[in-house]
């Protein structure tokens, strides 16, 4: 592929350029259109039985992306009481929220009970600290045995993570629902994020289903989320097969409610599918320069404003814009994308072939909607970003201001 955003019409006619020009570098640009079809691709995965898409909010905060998500039908999961009140603060209702927390103080987990909000318990010590608050009603989150992800870092289910309640302890669950009346309301689970194959998803679906026969008189069962997103869109990377993965889907699920004998609402918790196609960042290219026969190329996309490749060695494809036009890729060279962090590890592509950058270039790095703002930081005092979305008729608004040094200084 030559040009993805051209592809897509990523900026619907408007010049990057002249969006730089008002708002600055480095810029997310969201587009409404892509967030909005993604949206609705997750509310759609089940369509025979009771389902809700809860949309994984840590991927991307930002309160006007929180509305389109109610706006396409989505529920939403929180991991902290502070997602949970962006989420009250863009219109949710507390019964369309869900909180999946893990290793929570006592106040937090108070906050959640009094105010209402449907509470998922990672483990036996936070079941009986839900008990102990004199909550009523939870879930609790089982390790399915199976992981998956993109790197180690994001797999969550399996024997090398955090998360979750073995099935060996599951008696220990009713032990302590029964000692402390408390209901359980449903089973989630979140075997990874960023996978492409489906198939360890089934079968962690598969398992959960198993253990689900376990517990009488559940109202929801959560699968999870975690499909993933074609990262190497310029190398024509296929996107997730979401239609066969559907298909194997229902089966599984009627062999369930034939065994289960009542159908439970179903539960998915995608993050990164419904945000990261939906948002580019424009950077822009201060320096060039040689070291020891490498090229580099110097950004002002540092790590601060997208830690992902730095974190996670994760891939973003990069387009090189001159005067807001994308570069051709006929010629390619080998190039290293660095941002401007007093860091080693500041480096947005390593070796990458691309077309030869020069000094006044934009560097526009695809997908970073999901945990790229969200993960942004204020290392070596540079404020944060600010975000633009392109809306459906085409205009560009402001959806976070950029932050300032004095926005810094607020706190001391």
């Amino acid at each position: 592929m030559n040009s993805y955003i051209e592809s897509v019409n990523f900026f619907k006619g408007n010049n990057p350029e002249d969006i730089v020009k008002t708002y600055g570098t480095p810029l997310y640009v969201y587009n409404e259109e892509v967030l909005r079809r993604h949206m609705h691709d997750v509310s759609q995965v089940i369509t025979k039985y009771p389902y809700t898409a809860n949309y994984s909010v840590k991927a991307n905060t930002n309160i006007h992306i929180l509305k389109l998500a109610l706006e396409e039908g989505n529920n939403c999961d929180a991991m902290s009481t502070g997602e949970i009140q962006m989420l009250l603060k863009a219109g949710f209702p507390k019964d369309r929220i869900f909180y999946i927390p893990n290793n929570v103080s006592a106040e937090e987990m108070k906050f959640a009970i009094h105010n209402g909000i449907m509470t998922s318990c990672d483990s036996l010590s936070q079941l009986e600290l839900f008990g102990s608050l004199k909550g009523t009603k939870c879930a609790v989150r089982i390790n399915p045995g199976v992981g998956a992800g993109h790197c180690e870092k994001v797999v969550t289910g399996g024997k090398k993570t955090k998360f979750g309640i073995a099935e060996e302890d599951i008696p220990q669950i009713f032990e302590i629902a029964k000692k402390y009346n408390v209901k359980i309301a449903g089973i989630n689970q979140h075997i990874g994020s960023c996978f492409m194959d489906p198939q360890p998803y089934l079968d962690a679906v598969t398992n959960l289903l198993r253990i689900a026969l376990q517990f009488e008189d559940l109202e929801f069962i959560d699968f999870g989320g975690g499909y993933g997103i074609p990262y190497h869109k310029l190398d024509d990377e296929k996107p997730f097969p979401m239609e066969d993965f559907k298909k194997k889907l229902e089966p599984i699920l009627d062999d369930f409610v034939a065994k289960y004998g009542k159908t439970p609402l179903f539960k998915s918790e995608p993050g990164r599918f419904c945000v990261a196609e939906g948002s580019v960042i424009l950077g822009r290219v201060h320096a060039v320069k040689q070291n020891a026969g490498k090229k580099y190329a110097g950004t002002d996309i540092g790590m601060n404003v997208l830690v992902r490749p730095s974190m996670y060695d994760s891939h973003h494809d990069v387009e090189v814009l001159r005067n807001g036009k994308p570069v051709s890729r006929d010629h390619l060279v080998e190039q290293t994308v660095t941002g401007n962090i007093c860091e080693s590890g500041d480096i947005l592509a390593k070796d990458r072939l691309l077309p030869e950058i020069k000094e006044g270039d934009l560097a526009c790095l695809l997908d970073t909607g999901a945990y790229g703002w969200s993960m942004c930081s204020t290392y070596n005092s540079r404020p944060r970003p600010a975000e633009v979305m392109i809306c459906k008729d085409g205009t560009v608004k402001q959806i976070r201001r950029r932050e300032t040094i004095e926005d810094l200084m607020m706190l001391f």
